[in-house]
């Protein structure tokens, strides 16, 4: 009679003891038996490093070692000494007369145990670590949201530069999430969190600066303060002020605005980084919440004060004076914003605009966006349009430019980017200076479409859309199919293919690559801009975008990716040692 439900028989003692160990079959368990210093143990047979059978193992003095890449387990408990491999399953064992009986009650949370094996991914950079937990933690209730927390916390607390690359990688991933496929989304996640990890590792953690003592500093005060600090690059007055104005209840709308202000007090501050890794944060915490503000948002301040400023720029100043065009329109924006609210709605949109952004005048594209704020643009369609313009710069981009030059057009559609989404969570004066920025940065990359690849024009032609969509994978595994990438894509949507499959394929073809962070920016900075003009020529010329920019970007090694197919082969129980 067993003492437990959960207690199975398993072997004869006699047996395993005259084996010394033995694998055997139990209620669906592979269960290795061990006798060892006159004591049974039982484990799960299958190495939680990459599945080898562990009863090929040895064990001496306690310690049970894999015969395949040596990890190392507490024969009695199962706990690893190796952090690469995990903590291997132990069964609790009875011994009831020549008979071996185990517990096989399933563990206790589980999900709880692979959020602590991400944790120990993180810290140690462990990518098949994470991979694995990503696997388990987004299968668990399709909750995606667990593993992003974890990320984020980790890499604002243990990066003492801040926030950085790893984590605006990161956040990208969560945002096309919604558009990938169920098998890619988990591998999402683990190329976002993977790469919070490698730009963590090795680094200091960040030692957070605590709030004033006194509450009663109002938040316009804490603002003024801010900017104050950062335009003499001073970080720990910086935090000290943003800490305090988040713990004095400031919202997410005041946040935004107090930081967005400084990102745009100069022009173009680190080439748009600082302003997209700002978006980005506050995209983060609208995902993962807001009780995360004060650990994420100081990670931010680091880079605003050491940030590059385009008036110290040469490509700024000569051979015409940007930042004086520019001071002289911002002087002008109050008056011109009231002027046009009256007439908000009836602006006519982009079309005439956007010739203009595009042509070789700054002076004509300045006042272009003071008269269409004049008429009654919004802030944020004046914003939309010059993202669009920006996106035109890398659909029109031309491979006779060098390769590096690929970036120069991607800096500026990032930022555009982050602008307008700012401006759609926090308008103001100071943020709107920003358009204006991002639009002499579209003037400058005028170089970059001399002569300009045209756009591709639907030709009368039908096709088979599937087939389309079926080659490109094909088409993207041989090097720089820039200009029939974009073919393929644009006749799929001028022949009425659905949007959804486009995104999704893209979104795998990102994800089977390296990690590269600027790809990963154009894709999910297309899909943000195409999400606003679905089916819309402007929607479309952003995805020609998206899929030039990544092809001219791959093949890569894609030694990530192999990493991830075992762990995913591993979690659908696959024996790897097999082949």
């Amino acid at each position: 009679m067993t003492s437990s439900p959960n207690y199975v028989f398993a072997a004869k003692l006699s047996e395993v003891q005259a084996a010394g160990c033995t694998a055997v079959h139990v209620n669906g368990h592979t269960v290795a038996l061990f006798a060892h210093n006159d004591q049974i143990y039982a484990v799960d047979n299958r190495c939680p490093h990459m599945g080898f059978p562990l009863d090929k193992g040895t064990v001496k003095d306690g310690i049970l070692t894999c015969y395949w890449h040596y990890a190392r387990f507490d024969l009695a408990s199962g706990g690893t000494f190796d952090q690469f491999a995990d903590d291997v399953r132990a069964f609790p064992v009875e011994i009831r007369d020549d008979e071996v009986w185990i517990d096989v009650a399933p563990p206790d949370d589980l999900k709880g145990h692979h959020r602590e094996r991400l944790r120990v991914g993180l810290e140690r950079d462990l990518p098949l670590v994470i991979g694995k937990a990503a696997l388990v933690l987004l299968e668990h209730d399709d909750d995606s949201v667990t593993p992003f927390r974890v990320g984020l916390e980790f890499g604002t607390r243990y990066r003492q530069a801040g926030w950085g690359q790893g984590l605006t990688i990161l956040v990208c991933m969560m945002n096309i999430l919604p558009y990938l496929n169920q098998e890619d989304k988990p591998r999402a996640l683990y190329k976002g969190l993977s790469a919070v990890a490698r730009e963590s590792f090795g680094s200091a953690p960040r030692f957070p600066i605590r709030p004033l003592t006194s509450n009663t500093t109002d938040i316009p005060t804490f603002k003024r303060w801010f900017r104050q600090f950062i335009e003499v690059r001073d970080d720990e007055g910086a935090e000290r002020c943003l800490v305090s104005a988040i713990r004095a209840g400031a919202d997410d709308r005041q946040l935004a605005d107090i930081l967005f202000s400084a990102v745009t007090d100069h022009r173009y501050i680190q080439i748009g980084h600082v302003a997209d890794f700002t978006n980005k944060a506050f995209e983060a915490l609208d995902i993962a919440g807001w009780d995360l503000a004060e650990t994420v948002l100081p990670s931010l301040v680091t880079a605003y004060a050491n940030a590059s400023r385009q008036e110290e720029s040469n490509a700024w100043r000569n051979p015409i004076d940007l930042i004086e065009i520019l001071d002289d329109a911002f002087g002008r924006l109050p008056q011109v914003v009231a002027q046009g609210r009256e007439l908000r709605g009836q602006w006519p949109g982009h079309d005439d605009l956007i010739p203009i952004l595009l042509s070789d005048n700054p002076r004509d594209s300045v006042e272009a966006l003071l008269a269409a704020l004049a008429a009654g643009a919004a802030e944020t369609e004046l914003a939309a349009t010059v993202s669009y313009a920006a996106a035109l710069r890398i659909a029109r981009f031309h491979t006779s430019n060098e390769f590096t030059d690929w970036d120069t057009a991607l800096h500026t559609f990032t930022f555009a980017n982050a602008i307008e989404q700012g401006l759609r969570r926090a308008p103001s004066i100071e943020l709107l200076r920003g358009v204006f920025d991002a639009a002499m940065s579209v003037y400058l990359d005028r170089f970059l479409n001399i002569p300009a690849t045209p756009l591709p024009q639907p030709n009368g032609n039908t096709a088979d859309t599937a087939a389309l969509l079926a080659e490109l994978p094909a088409l993207l595994n041989r090097q720089q199919q820039v200009n029939q990438a974009a073919d393929y894509v644009a006749r799929y949507l001028f022949h009425d293919g659905q949007p959804d499959p486009l995104l999704a394929m893209l979104g795998k073809l990102l994800l089977r690559e390296d990690r590269d962070f600027h790809t990963i920016q154009t894709v999910e900075g297309a899909f943000k801009q195409y999400s606003r003009r679905r089916g819309a020529d402007a929607g479309n010329h952003t995805l020609i975008a998206a899929s030039r920019y990544l092809a001219a970007h791959a093949p890569t090694v894609r030694a990530q990716e192999q990493t991830f197919s075992i762990a995913q082969r591993l979690h659908r129980g696959e024996r790897l040692f097999e082949g």
